[in-house]
This record gives C-alpha cells, structure tokens and sequence, in this order.
C-alpha cells in the first residue's frame, strides 16, 4: 500500500467519524446528552424552568414570591444540614463519641434530609399550580433548580485529592 493510498483511507475514516460526531445534538452545559427531558435535538421540544416560560404578570409576581420564600426556607434548612454534617464527622473522627451517638446525629441529618425533599415536592407543586396546561407541556421541574444547589447537598469531597494535598495519615501497624 502507498503512502497516498493509506492518506487517502486515513482521511475517509476521519471525515466519516466527523461527520456521526457532528450529527448528534449538543449536549446542554452541565447535562449529559441523554440526560432526562434533554433530549430536543432528537424531534422531541426542550423543556425549560418555569422562570423561562412566558409567564403573565399575576404569573410572574406569583412565582416570583414563591421562589424567594422557597429558596430562603431551603437555604436555612441547607445550612443546618451542613452543620448537622460537620458534627457528625466530628463525631466519627472521635474515639470518645459513642456509637449511639453517632447514630442519633446521623437520624437528625436523614428526618432534616426528608424534610428539605417534602419542602421541595411542595415547591413544585405550587409552581405547577400557577403554570398553564398548554406551559406544562413544555416545564421540566429538574430545572427549576441550578445544578450547584444539587452539589450543595453533598458538601464532603468525593473523589481523588486534589493535586498538592497531602497524603492521609498511614494507619498504625497493627502487630
């Protein structure tokens, strides 16, 4: 085989990989291309928060004041959620703590945990209250909330250390 003949197949294969790579939909920041309602690009209609909709003015000034006191209430319930976090760690990385102990702070964080989600149910169910049948069609409730406040409720790092982190203590050997 000559290497214009090998040029050639290379370039076929790269046009060919191109274009399947260019024939799918973008992907949304922050969404995975099969991610849910997401798929539009595929003859389906994007779905969208219900802030995005054409909402009329008793709409808008409705959920306006729903989101403000939803989104207050749930930053309280966030914040004693992360110290309830913060105390639990201090709680296992302490020997003197007993085991019952940790147990009921642990209870504390799953009732607070439950009671953030039936606020949240709650929420979305006042919003579709106000939404049309027609701007139903097109609301997604995933979307009413940016995917940072998702993170917040997982604030203990996940994953490899950081790059410059030092290492974890090793563990006494145990004879």
């Amino acid at each position: 085989m000559t290497a214009r003949s090998l040029l050639g197949i290379l370039g076929f294969l790269f046009i060919v990989s191109a274009s399947q790579a260019l024939a799918q939909p973008p992907a949304m920041p922050g969404m995975r291309p099969d991610h849910g309602m997401m798929r539009y690009g595929r003859g389906e209609p994007r779905c969208w928060a219900a802030s995005e909709l054409v909402l009329s003015p008793d709409q808008a000034k409705a959920y306006d004041l729903l989101s403000r006191t939803y989104f207050q209430e749930a930053k309280r319930h966030r914040m004693e959620l992360f110290s309830k976090r913060l105390e639990l760690r201090e709680y296992l990385t302490d020997s003197t703590v007993n085991i019952e102990s940790i147990q009921a702070k642990n209870l504390e964080i799953i009732e607070l945990q439950s009671k953030i989600e039936g606020k949240t149910t709650e929420y979305l169910i006042q919003v579709r209250n106000l939404l049309t049948q027609e701007q139903l069609k097109s609301w997604c409730p995933e979307q009413e909330f940016p995917m940072v406040q998702r993170m917040m409720d997982r604030p203990f790092r996940m994953g490899p250390m950081p790059p410059g982190s030092p290492p974890p203590p090793e563990a006494p050997k145990k004879d």
